[in-house]
């Protein structure tokens, strides 16, 4: 069983003052794991108190090699020094928004390994997509870029994040999540070689993040909006440790 994971990408929000009083009010929980993905910006002065707080610290995006003339991007490397440990990688944003292709975000998986961080790679489906019956089919291509890096022991986390259920306020059913979540670690077999944690995101908030996390395959979840504040992430993260609690009776029963 993978250790739950419950992570919070704050996209383009947050100042200084809020961000230091977000993490003094955060409550991490025993048999969860927390990390808290901010602008580039508040890396740095987040990093202490987070982890002081046993917090893991990730960032939103990383480019694709180290150091050069790259106006405007940010290296792994620089992230690691920031106090990273994780990093997101192919977010729906980042594909549909900014035009990101596999291609690329298989350069920014190997760079992010380089550098030693743990990529959070995010995969899936528009709403058409779904519609067509072709969301194995999109998945299947989005994880396809693993199989140049299959039986290497990488860190890897990976997100299951239905587009159309990303800041819309519809969310995937428990029923709906699980069966995607089955599909992604059989894939991830098949490309990867290996296993490995696999978080459900898209309009995850504190009442409905229980029912998904206890599902089998889920093995957290990636929150956006609702990270945004530190009371209603708390409440997801209690919720993640309820749910981690509850799969463990059962492997022990």
């Amino acid at each position: 069983m993978h250790k739950m994971l419950v992570a919070g990408n704050w996209k383009m929000h947050g100042t200084l003052s809020d961000a230091l009083a977000y993490a003094e009010a955060l409550r991490p929980r025993e048999g969860v794991e927390v990390a808290v993905m901010p602008p580039f910006p508040l890396l740095h002065a987040l990093a202490e108190p987070l982890a002081a707080k046993g917090v893991a610290l990730g960032a939103q995006n990383a480019f694709y090699e180290q150091k050069g003339a790259f106006t405007g991007e940010v290296s792994p490397a620089m992230l690691v020094d920031a106090g990273c440990r994780f990093v997101i990688l192919g977010h729906s944003e980042r594909r549909h928004i900014l035009g990101e292709s596999d291609e690329v975000i298989a350069k920014k998986l190997a760079a992010a390994w380089e550098a030693g961080l743990e990529p959070v790679l995010c995969i899936g489906e528009l709403l058409e997509e779904r519609e067509a019956g072709k969301t194995e089919e999109v998945l299947t291509r989005q994880l396809a870029i693993l199989a140049q890096f299959r039986g290497e022991m990488k860190p890897l986390t990976i997100a299951y994040e239905p587009v159309w259920a990303i800041g819309t306020g519809k969310t995937a059913t428990p029923e709906t999540a699980e069966a995607a979540h089955a599909f992604v670690h059989e894939e991830l077999a098949r490309t990867f070689g290996r296993d490995v944690r696999v978080l459900y995101g898209g309009s995850v908030k504190p009442e409905n993040a229980l029912a998904l996390m206890e599902r089998p395959g889920v093995d957290g979840v990636l929150v956006g909006g609702a990270s945004l504040k530190a009371e209603s992430f708390n409440a997801i993260i209690a919720a993640g440790a309820e749910a981690a609690a509850r799969k463990q009776e059962e492997v022990g029963a």
